[in-house]
């Protein structure tokens, strides 16, 4: 199956040197530019797209509102962003948007193509514990913390889904679940992919975000 790909960055000698090097995998394709947010969001209503190289600082539209405005659609592609710095605050509003990771713009060609087809596969490029040194770092532009932990998205899930949960927004691995809970890791598999489909969640990494986001964790720390 070909990946059809979207560029989008203001820097045009940045989308030819991303497009060379997607140009020469055999299941990739460039199929869509933009440079900026609006142009994208206008060329999505006529272009199937399933993977959007997003940058974020550009003219009119940035990444972060297209990004948004993007994953609100039904059946959107997915996103990766696109950074200068790593952990920025732009990374941070990027995935609170709904991009399944972000990259750095300086990654090497190798890493940017795996990064492509995992997200493409349905998985994020970020680490959940990477993440969670990002909303640590930008927490106060998170909820004030005050309210309760519970949110009635939570009560979807059984007690052993939210425990599988919580240790997901802590940054452990299935394996390393597994080990916790003393479960196998298929059937940690399975428990994940069930608090992603109640959640209507499209990745762990969203996993961690909403954990934040309802005090399930909480910054600096472990678990509320």
């Amino acid at each position: 199956m070909t990946i059809r790909v979207m560029l989008v960055d203001d820097q045009v000698l940045l989308r030819t040197g991303f497009r060379m090097v997607l140009a020469a995998q055999p299941d990739m394709e460039v199929v869509a530019e933009a440079g900026d947010g609006a142009e994208a969001i206008e060329i999505l209503r006529a272009t199937a797209v399933d993977v959007v190289l997003m940058d974020v600082r550009m003219p009119r539209l940035d990444g972060v509102e297209a990004t948004r405005r993007i994953c609100e659609a039904p059946e959107p592609p997915k996103v990766l962003i696109l950074t200068t710095f790593d952990l920025d605050e732009y990374a941070f509003s990027g995935l609170k948007a709904g991009a399944s990771g972000f990259m750095l713009k300086d990654v090497p060609p190798a890493e940017l193509l795996a990064a492509i087809r995992s997200v493409h596969s349905g998985d994020a490029v970020v680490a959940p514990s990477t993440t969670r040194r990002l909303l640590d770092r930008f927490a106060p532009m998170l909820p004030s913390g005050n309210k309760e932990p519970e949110h009635r998205q939570l009560e979807r899930l059984t007690e052993r889904e939210r425990e599988v949960m919580l240790l997901v927004a802590q940054g452990l691995s299935n394996g390393e679940i597994a080990a916790r809970l003393v479960l196998s890791e298929a059937t940690v598999k399975t428990h994940v992919g069930r608090i992603l489909t109640k959640l209507e969640l499209r990745d762990r990494v969203q996993v961690v975000v909403l954990a934040y986001e309802t005090g399930l964790v909480r910054a600096g720390g472990g678990a509320n």
